[in-house]
């Protein structure tokens, strides 16, 4: 009798071990099924939005010096038809407090300023300096945060440096000849324009500028912000895409 029962007792262990092993091979083929998919599926829309984000942010390191600031950037006046002006050089420096007034850099690190660079332009009638900065942040939120920093209403600092490079048509250009200022924001960018004149004059009242110091700087913000921030067509699998 006690032969038997320890039989029954074997044969009743056995079921209960087969029963758990397929308990847990169910678990595996379900979790592998769902490994699976999702290891095929394509990306969700929100994944596809957060690589375009981070893509976009990472344009200023990313990107060459010229294709950040074009060669020639195209804008146009009351009096005549398109023109362009022409690069003259690029800073080598990419730093935020370099780019900008004193006063004005440690507002920028606040909001987690990830580096300025900036190029000036000459427009076609050589007789105008225009300073552009790309100032690049975390993410969208904090540039906007940063953007009412900059100089507002005619005045123009504390804001972005003027560049000058000695030796050239720019070489006279400097923070005391500053007569305008632009600014516009997108995406996690702020592209700033400090404007004067190529002589290097100094800092004019606001009646006695000249109209096209206002018109050409925000045309060449543009130019330059436009496709910076511009979204960027996802292209998930490739080396520079992580979605």
């Amino acid at each position: 009798m006690a032969r038997a029962e320890i039989t029954t007792a074997g044969h009743g262990t056995r079921r209960m071990l087969l029963a758990a092993a397929v308990v847990c091979l169910a678990v595996l083929v379900a979790a592998g099924a769902r490994l699976a998919r999702e290891l095929l599926r394509g990306p969700t829309a929100a994944e596809r939005s957060a690589a375009s984000a981070v893509e976009i942010a990472g344009r200023w390191r990313a990107w060459p010096a010229g294709r950040l600031f074009p060669g020639a950037l195209r804008y146009s006046l009351d009096q005549g038809g398109p023109e362009y002006a022409r690069r003259v050089g690029v800073s080598p420096s990419t730093t935020c407090q370099d780019a900008v007034d004193a006063p004005l850099g440690p507002s920028l690190a606040v909001r987690g300023c990830r580096g300025a660079l900036r190029a000036t332009y000459l427009d076609q009638l050589q007789g105008i300096a225009v300073t552009l900065g790309v100032v690049a942040f975390p993410d969208e939120p904090s540039a906007r945060a940063a953007a009412p920093w900059f100089p507002r209403r005619g005045a123009v600092a504390p804001g972005l440096r003027a560049l000058g490079f000695p030796g050239s048509v720019v070489g006279r250009f400097g923070d005391a000849s500053r007569q305008s200022a632009a600014l516009a924001q997108r995406g996690p960018y702020l592209v700033a324009a400090t404007v004067g004149y190529a002589d290097g004059r100094p800092t004019l009242r606001a009646g006695q500028r000249q109209d096209d110091l206002a018109e050409l700087a925000p045309q060449l913000v543009e130019g330059v912000l436009r496709p910076l921030a511009a979204p960027a067509a996802v292209r998930c699998g490739e080396r520079e895409w992580v979605c």
